[in-house]
């Protein structure tokens, strides 16, 4: 069942339901697209009707962010729990290796860490087959999506940003052969090693974001927009409850 936040259809799984489902897809013929929002997703969406449209046709949209969780609450339509993109990722293809294997190819992030975080990969899954890997500085999208197809993967990790990412999954996963490709932002430099996630007690507390701000101070700025965000929330649910109860803004 669908709950729709802010204009985005998310699915209301927990992450194991979620994981089923993204395993039935890898099995399943044709290509499909898992996208990850979290509320800045949502900002560009308001701005973009593209990329609003790509999230909401996806096969699998799952709640990435602490602040779609909260968003869901404050609105009287609660999802079962974040499910972060990275987890998912990770737990899609443990579940994947123990059902018989699966081939993935890594495509996004600098120069260099695709690289690495295929070989951390290949070792935390052997029984999965790592058919190649690029980074995300290609110019050429359909070259790309060649090059992805060479490798005849069934799963394909995008980590190019949003939207650029789903963008490029929804016009040109089709073309690599892949039957899921998953939108995971930054998650190829965490496989890397080179970005530290947060403590598992800072992500069970919902306070990941609040880490990788202690750490990267530079993001201060786009860590602001979760409480203007969740407050542009409340704002609209109180005005919705108002015109309910049938009170005009100077009753309020």
């Amino acid at each position: 069942m669908k709950q729709v936040i802010e204009g985005v259809a998310f699915d209301n799984l927990t992450l194991d339901e979620a994981v089923c489902a993204g395993a039935e897809l890898v099995r399943s013929s044709g290509f499909h697209y898992v996208v990850t929002p979290n509320p800045e997703f949502i900002l560009l969406a308001r701005q973009d009707p593209e990329f609003l449209r790509l999230l909401n046709g996806a096969d699998l949209t799952i709640p990435d962010g602490i602040g779609v969780i909260y968003a869901a609450k404050l609105l009287g339509r609660p999802l079962k729990g974040r499910v972060p993109g990275i987890d998912f990722a990770s737990d899609l293809m443990a579940a994947l290796e123990q059902s018989g294997g699966a081939r993935v190819y890594l495509l996004g992030a600098k120069p260099g860490v695709a690289e690495e975080a295929m070989a951390n990969l290949s070792a935390r899954y052997p029984g999965l087959t790592f058919c190649g890997c690029g980074d995300g500085y290609f110019k050429d999208d359909a070259e790309a999506a060649r090059r992805v197809g060479e490798g005849a993967p069934d799963l394909l990790l995008v980590c190019l940003g949003a939207p650029k990412q789903e963008k490029w999954m929804a016009a040109h996963g089709p073309e690599t052969g892949a039957h899921l490709a998953i939108g995971l932002g930054g998650a190829l430099d965490v496989y890397a090693g080179r970005v530290e996630r947060a403590p598992e007690r800072w992500q069970k507390l919902g306070l990941e974001w609040l880490y990788r701000l202690k750490k990267e101070p530079r993001r201060i700025g786009r860590m602001a927009r979760l409480p203007l965000f969740l407050l542009g929330v409340a704002a609209r649910r109180l005005t919705e409850r108002d015109r309910k109860a049938g009170r005009g803004p100077e009753e309020g």
